[in-house]
Parts: structure tokens; C-alpha cells; sequence
């Protein structure tokens, strides 16, 4: 299951390095060209002053004077993109958009002020407008890693992975041990959504250092791993992550994937694990009785589920999963499946519980039977949805097991009529049809379930894959 993942800023956070460092390169340009014959030279040296102040990280010194020349000389490029990229540093965003305008028209050849102009419109989230600002730097300037990253993450933005993962792999090439930059480019692959980009993405993150890998690289390279099919090395990555940090998130990533590939030891295992270190967390509680179902532990699997629903009696989703295990008990045991007798009773209208518990009733010793109660259910049921062929077929098992053979008859043939290829409706109708000295349609029936019967084998897979959906809903 693909857990939430976070587009890694490299740029904006912390604007440091792109205001910054930038300006680094903006400091030579401006005492080249301070020379505008408007400005005084007291006042050019000045800005040379301020500019060294700021590039030394002395912004509260730099700024009264950027101010004051950016006002009292507004056609000064360096001033304005100056003071612009100081208050963009220090979070004044509103602040810094205008005056970063105005230093973008005043040299409109110039990439840095472009690629700042864009970094502080995807700050506020003027996304659009950033990718033309980053595009007009990029296309200017392109070998601006930063402004490459900053695009490709605005690209991110408005659901463009594929052109995203364009800019960075150039940001990425340009500046190759930076881990950060190339999780991003991973994430946008992923984010393409087609295996052989899963596994582009999968690539990028195996270039990263093993010292420099962090739960989220690896949780992002287990999906990606996942997705382009390569079983074993996801699971590493997703182990990789819970041993990293044993987050809620880490080791359910992780159960998920276990029960996914039916692991279902080790899959119990974690999951019990996670109860005791996050007792609040129920879905690691759901996705150990799911453990327990499928691993046929169906009385360990009858406890969680029930205790599940005692704490919230409401929930549709224990329900179904106390039902699905309380109907595969043996014959002659339904312990603990009183909690679905209760849920049937509150929700009528429910007929997929409301047959679990009739099959729970019919699943009780033979001398503890209460029939009518099973009929009554099943009745309430086939009325709640007349379409639902397993509610027909547990009143044709009722019948039988009163020795109704007609009635069971009819009822089977309505259920068969819902699912034709219902191997074991056309076993009990071969039954019900022999009782009735219909021995040709006997026969008939028999064949057919014969030629079902190894579909119904097959069906465990099915029934698994529905199970499965059930640790993916919100608990």
C-alpha cells in the first residue's frame, strides 16, 4: 500500500540556499554594474556594503539600506532583487513578491531573477504562474539546478509527474550527490503511475548511499519496488523502514505488505507487534485477525474481530470480518460469534451480516440449533436484498437440515439462478433433486458442480483479494 509521501523541498526550505547562495553570484554583477547614473556613489557604496552584509548572512544590517535604495532608486535592479530575496529568505513572502516583479522587469534577461520570482510564487502558492517564471529562468539559465528543482516540484504541483521528472533529472545530473533532489525525482516517476517508471524510480533511489537513505527513501523505494513487481526487494525496503523508525505508518507499510503476499506468520507477528506499541492503532488489530483468517486460525481470528466490535458496535467492517470467520467454523462451534447476532439485530437491512449470523446459529451444535431464529434471519435478508445468492442457499442448508427438500429445492435453484457457477448450490440441489426422485436432474446437477468445484478452489484466491481491501479502509 503506498503511504503518504512528502515532495522533498530542496530549494524553498530553507530559502537559504537559493536566495543566498544565488545572490552570491548577484553580488559581482551588482558591483559591476552599480554604476547607474542615477545612483550617487556614496550611495553605490553602500550597496556594495549592504550586499556583502547579506551574502555574510547580516540581513537586519542590509535591509534598512536595500530599502532605502530600492525606494529612492526603483530602476535599480540589485537593490530591488536584493531586498526582494532578503525578505523572501526571511518568510516575508508578500513582502518579497513585488519587489521581486519589479526586479524581473527591470532585467528581464536575467535567469537568478526569474528563478526567484518563480521560488517565491510557488512559496505562496501561485503555482501557475511560478512554472512560467521558472521556465523563462531555466530556458535563460540551464544549468540553474535550483531553479530546474523548484520547476519540476511546481510541475509536481499541478499533477504534471511525467514533465516534473523531466526537470528533475536535469536538476539532478547538475548536482548528483544530492539526495534530496534525487528522492524527488524518484517520487515524480513513481507518481507517473506505470511500472517500468516505478522502476526507473526504484534505480534512482538505489543510487543514493546506504548513509544517506532515511525510512521515507526507503519507504518510497519499497512502493516503487511493489509496483514494478520486484516482490523481495520491496519487502526489504519496507523492513528497511520499520527497523529505521517503528512508526505507525513504517510497520503497518509493512503488515500490509506481509499479508499482501501471504505471509501470514511474520504477518501476525508484526501486527501484534504494532497493537502493543500503538494500542490505539485498530488497524494493526484488523490486520491481525486478517492474519489469523487466513492463516485458517479462525477462533483467534473470531476474538479480535469480536472484541473489535464490541468497542464499536456500529462498524460495518468488523461485522463482515467476524461474519466471513465465524462462517468457516466447523460444524458444532460458533464460540465468540455472539457479537454478530448482535450486529444483525441492530441492522436489519444488512443482509451480508445478517446471513453470517444465521450461518453462525447453523454452525452451533445440533441440540443448541434454533432454527426459527435462522429462518428468521435469512428471511430478513433475502428481503433486505433478494439479489444476494447466499442467503438463498443458507435457507436451502436450513431446509435441509429440516428435511424440506422441495422447499430446498426452490431455494437453491433462486440462488444458482444469481450465481450460476455456484459449485456448492448445484451440490445440494444434486441432493435435494435425489430426495425428490429427480435422478436425471441429479445427475445433472452433480456434473455441474464437478465442473465448478475447481473454480470454487480457485476462489480462495478471491476470497483472499476481498479480505485484502479490508486493511486498506479506515479503521
Amino acid at each position: 500500500m503506498p503511504s503518504p509521501r512528502i515532495f522533498r523541498t530542496v530549494l524553498l526550505l530553507p530559502f537559504w540556499f537559493l536566495f543566498a547562495g544565488a545572490l552570491m553570484a548577484q553580488t559581482s554583477t551588482a558591483k559591476k554594474h552599480t554604476s547607474t547614473p542615477t545612483m550617487s556613489q556614496q550611495d553605490q557604496t553602500r550597496l556594495h556594503i549592504a550586499l556583502d552584509a547579506y551574502d555574510a548572512g547580516q540581513s537586519a544590517q542590509a535591509e534598512p539600506t536595500l530599502r532605502d535604495l530600492s525606494t529612492r532608486y526603483p530602476s535599480s535592479y540589485e537593490a530591488n532583487e536584493a531586498l526582494g530575496s532578503l525578505y523572501a529568505e526571511s518568510g516575508a513572502m508578500e513582502k518579497a513578491l513585488p519587489i521581486l516583479q519589479h526586479a524581473a522587469v527591470l532585467a528581464p534577461r536575467q535567469a537568478l531573477a526569474h528563478a526567484n520570482l518563480g521560488a517565491a510564487m510557488l512559496k505562496l502558492g501561485k503555482t501557475q504562474e511560478a512554472i512560467v517564471e521558472l521556465r523563462k529562468a531555466t530556458s535563460l539559465d540551464p544549468k540553474n539546478s535550483p531553479a530546474l528543482s523548484n520547476l519540476g516540484q511546481a510541475l509536481m504541483a499541478v499533477s504534471k509527474p511525467a514533465e516534473a521528472a523531466a526537470a528533475l533529472a536535469s536538476a539532478s545530473a547538475l548536482a548528483p550527490q544530492d539526495a534530496d533532489l534525487k528522492y524527488n525525482l524518484a517520487f515524480a516517476l513513481y507518481e507517473i503511475g506505470t511500472p517500468a517508471s516505478s522502476a526507473k524510480a526504484a534505480v534512482v533511489l538505489t543510487s543514493i548511499p546506504s548513509a544517506a537513505m532515511t525510512d521515507q527513501f526507503h519507504a518510497l523505494a519499497a512502493d516503487a519496488e511493489e509496483r514494478a513487481g520486484h516482490f523481495s526487494e520491496a519487502l526489504k525496503h519496507f523492513q528497511a523502514a520499520a527497523q529505521m523508525n517503528p512508526s505507525d505508518t513504517n510497520l503497518y507499510a509493512l503488515d500490509v505488505e506481509l499479508l499482501r503476499h501471504w505471509t501470514w506468520p511474520e504477518a501476525i507477528r508484526v501486527a501484534n507487534f504494532a497493537s502493543e506499541r500503538f494500542p490505539t492503532s485498530t488497524h494493526f488489530q484488523v490486520a491481525a485477525g486478517i492474519g489469523y483468517y487466513a492463516n485458517s486460525e479462525y477462533k483467534q481470528a473470531i476474538r479480535v474481530f469480536s472484541q473489535l466490535l464490541q468497542s464499536d458496535p456500529n462498524n460495518s467492517t468488523y461485522a463482515d470480518l467476524l461474519g466471513r470467520s465465524c462462517s468457516l467454523l466447523a460444524e458444532g462451534e460458533n464460540a465468540g460469534c455472539t457479537e454478530i447476532y448482535r450486529f444483525a439485530e441492530r441492522h436489519p437491512g444488512n443482509a451480508v451480516t445478517t446471513t453470517y449470523a444465521a450461518i453462525a446459529i447453523l454452525h452451533e451444535p445440533t441440540e443448541k440449533h434454533d432454527l426459527d431464529k435462522a429462518a428468521a434471519l435469512l428471511s430478513a435478508a433475502i428481503a433486505a436484498d433478494p439479489k444476494y445468492a447466499d442467503a438463498w442457499f443458507q435457507m436451502a442448508v436450513l431446509e435441509q437440515t429440516r428435511l424440506h427438500w422441495k422447499e430446498s429445492a426452490s431455494d437453491l435453484e433462486q440462488a444458482i439462478a444469481l450465481r450460476p457457477d455456484f459449485a456448492e448450490a448445484h451440490y445440494r440441489l444434486s441432493r435435494a433433486y435425489a430426495h425428490m426422485n429427480r435422478r436425471e436432474d441429479a445427475q445433472k446437477e452433480i456434473a455441474l458442480h464437478q465442473t465448478y468445484s475447481q473454480k470454487s478452489k480457485d476462489s480462495l484466491n478471491a476470497r483472499m483479494q476481498e479480505v485484502m481491501t479490508f486493511i486498506l479502509k479506515p479503521s
